[in-house]
C-alpha cells in the first residue's frame, strides 16, 4: 500500500488555501524534521525512504531527500547521525541535502571559537563531544579548558564530517516549497533573507499568517505533531525527547507523512492542500 493511501491522521492546519502547493513535476520529496543525535530513528527512516523508492510502482523520476538541519546535539550519536547522512546509500536519480541548523552553526562557532565553547555545551553540545569521543572538562568556563575541548574536538572530528558541515546550505526550492531550518523574515522577499533568520528566527515568524512567497517547510519549533497552516509546515516533533522523527512526503498535489519510532515507522497520509 502506498504512503499516501493509508489512515489520515489529525493535524493543526488553517483552511481557505487558495490552490495546491506541488513540487517540481515528476519529483517525490521527504524531508524530515530536526534529528538531534538519534541515529537509531534516522537510520530506520532512512530505510524505510529507501524502501519506498525501491517499490515497483515508481512514480517519480526526481526524488529529493532534506534534511531541515539540528542533526547534532542534545541526542546521543551526533556522529553517527553524520556518518548516516554522509553514507546514505540512495537509489539512482535521487539527491540528499542535508541543510544547515542553528546547532550546526554553533558547532562551527566553537570550532573557530573556543570561547563559544561553554555556550555550546549548554546548549546540547556535551553530548555531540561525547560521541566524538571527547570528556567535557568540568569545573568554570575558562578560556583553558575552551581551548582544551577545543583543541580535542578538532583532533577527533574526522575531515569529512567537517567539510560535510561547512558546505550545508541554509535554503533549498523545489517547485512552490521553500525548506529552511527555521524560517523566514516576513516582509522580507525570499532572495533577500538573510542566514541568521534562517537558522535562527521564532517568534516573529511563527506568529505570522502572511504568505511569504512559497510555502516554508521547516523545524526549528518543536510540535506535538506536525503543524500544517496555510503558509508554512512545522514538522519537528523533538526527536531526542519524543523519540518521534518527523519526514514529509511531497508528490504532485498529496502530501503524506512518516515518523520514525522506536516501535517502527508509522506511516499517515495529510488531507488534501
Amino acid at each position: 500500500m502506498s504512503i499516501l493511501e493509508t489512515l489520515i491522521r489529525p493535524f493543526r492546519r488553517n483552511r481557505g488555501i487558495a490552490r495546491p502547493f506541488r513540487p517540481p513535476d515528476g519529483t517525490r520529496i521527504y524531508a524530515f524534521g530536526d534529528v538531534h543525535g538519534r541515529a537509531d530513528l534516522l537510520q530506520s527512516l532512512m530505510d524505510s525512504v529507501v524502501g519506498d523508492l525501491a517499490r515497483a510502482e515508481r512514480s517519480w523520476d526526481r526524488c529529493e531527500v532534506v534534511g531541515l538541519g539540528d542533526y547534532l546535539d542534545r541526542g546521543p550519536q551526533s556522529r553517527r547521525v553524520l556518518d548516516l547522512l554522509i553514507g546514505a546509500a540512495l537509489p539512482a536519480g535521487c539527491r540528499l541535502t542535508a541543510l544547515r541548523g542553528n546547532h550546526e552553526d554553533a558547532f562551527l562557532h566553537a570550532l573557530a571559537d573556543p570561547m563559544a565553547i561553554p555556550d555550546w555545551l549548554e546548549y546540547g553540545g556535551a553530548a555531540t563531544l561525547v560521541s566524538y569521543g571527547v570528556v567535557p572538562i568540568a569545573g568554570a568556563p575558562s578560556r583553558e579548558r575552551s581551548e582544551r575541548m577545543q583543541a580535542e574536538l578538532a583532533a577527533a572530528l574526522p575531515p569529512a564530517h567537517k567539510a560535510f558541515l561547512a558546505a550545508m546550505p541554509t535554503s533549498l526550492r523545489l517547485g512552490d516549497y521553500l525548506f529552511v531550518h527555521a524560517g523566514v523574515r516576513p516582509g522580507r522577499p525570499l532572495e533577500q533573507q538573510a542566514p541568521e533568520d534562517l537558522l535562527w528566527i521564532r517568534h516573529e515568524f511563527l506568529a505570522s499568517r502572511r504568505f511569504h512567497g512559497a510555502m516554508i517547510v521547516h523545524g526549528h519549533h518543536i510540535v506535538p505533531q506536525p503543524e500544517i497552516l496555510d503558509n508554512r509546515m512545522g514538522i519537528d516533533t523533538g526527536a531526542y525527547c519524543t523519540n518521534v522523527l518527523s519526514c514529509l512526503v511531497l508528490e504532485g498535489d498529496t502530501a503524506g507523512l512518516i515518523q520514525a519510532t522506536p516501535a517502527g515507522i508509522r506511516r499517515s497520509a495529510l488531507p488534501p492542500r
